[in-house]
């Protein structure tokens, strides 16, 4: 065995024992934001929801007093639900902690451990890149482990721009967990080099394009996830209805249904130019490597499957009849077509992209 066999196998051991680290603080991260989201259960706002929402409060509310003319006016303080019709005129909720002072300090506690885990994790990758000698993009092990940490990267940068976002916190820290499980149990690969149609400068452009593209697809998709639950519980109480405590506490505490589908929405529209150039960098990729530029092939169908769903969903929410839920569905429909133009595609079907591997 060569020195340079020796390194290289050291650091392949090395990103593994990062990647396993990683995910234990990824764990610890984890239960700190459930903490968080219990302790914000007992706060202020779930009580306060509590009371909007129960009938026997809402028969008869505090009133307040006007003195016009020397004469008492007894005047009942509304509670808008509606500006007008189809628009609603509902606060963006203050959190995950719900104003609750302990809950707010393991929010932050949790944004820490994300933080450090992020930075194990990038060690992790930067190590494989090492051991390799090239880009970590070459089989399904390695896209997964940095596709989580720029999903993770996006989220931190936009808390780092003042984005009221820490609500995706545990949702994304489930998900990293679930990616880099599915990761060391299913899909390790160990280093090894490329074929030679992929020792190309695209593999940089067209990969790390693609593995940002998704990173930002997934939080929009997480967004409109959360929409389509916000806006069913706002519709409810629109209608007189009364929610359950469980779905008034979490409710309650993520910003309102506009500002969640306005937030998913920038985010898709933005990062769609990037995931055309994408496609373009594949098919002059393609070009280069097989002599073609589109050949049709089930990973290159699917990524154009992904980008007509998508720009259907720009398109719904650009008419009038189909903004609100109905895009939101298109949405989520483009991005399980993401999902499975990468894991589908790369394990169930065969394709000249089939040659890295799992």
């Amino acid at each position: 065995m060569t020195l340079a066999t020796a390194t290289n196998e050291h650091l392949a051991n090395v990103s593994n024992t990062l990647i396993y680290s990683a995910m234990a603080v990824y764990m610890l991260a984890f239960f700190t934001y459930i903490a968080e989201w219990i302790f914000g259960s007992r706060s202020k706002v779930a009580r306060t929801a509590a009371a909007l929402t129960s009938p026997q409060k809402a028969a008869a509310p505090a009133v307040t007093v006007k003195k016009a003319g020397g004469t008492a006016v007894l005047e009942r303080p509304k509670v808008v639900t509606r500006a007008a019709a189809g628009a609603r005129d509902v606060p963006d909720g203050p959190g995950a902690h719900g104003g609750d002072v302990q809950g707010d300090l393991y929010g932050r506690i949790a944004v820490s451990l994300t933080v450090v885990a992020w930075a194990v994790e990038t060690a992790g990758v930067v190590a494989r890149a090492l051991s390799v000698q090239r880009a970590p993009w070459g089989n399904m092990y390695e896209f997964n482990i940095t596709f989580s940490t720029v999903a993770v990267t996006v989220y931190l940068v936009m808390l780092a721009l003042k984005k009221n976002i820490r609500w995706l916190g545990l949702p994304l820290v489930t998900t990293v967990l679930l990616d880099l499980g599915l990761a060391v149990t299913v899909l390790y690969t160990a280093s090894d080099q490329l074929v030679p149609a992929l020792h190309s400068y695209w593999l940089y452009i067209h990969v790390s394009t693609a593995i940002l593209c998704g990173a930002v697809f997934y939080v929009a998709a997480v967004a409109t996830l959360m929409y389509l639950f916000k806006d069913s519980y706002e519709s409810k109480l629109a209608a007189g209805g009364k929610p359950g405590r469980f779905a008034t506490s979490v409710m309650e505490r993520l910003p309102a249904s506009a500002s969640l589908d306005k937030f998913s929405y920038r985010v898709n529209a933005a990062v769609f130019p990037l995931w055309t150039f994408t496609i373009i960098a594949g098919a002059i990729w393609a070009g280069d490597a097989w002599g073609r530029y589109w050949g049709w092939d089930p990973k290159e169908t699917w990524a154009f499957i992904t980008w007509v769903a998508y720009a259907c969903y720009l398109h719904a929410r650009a008419t009038a009849g189909w903004k609100g839920r109905k895009a939101a569905y298109i949405a989520l429909i483009a991005f399980a077509c993401f999902l499975f133009n990468y894991y589908g595609v790369n394990i169930f079907v065969t394709g000249k992209h089939s040659y890295a591997g799992v």
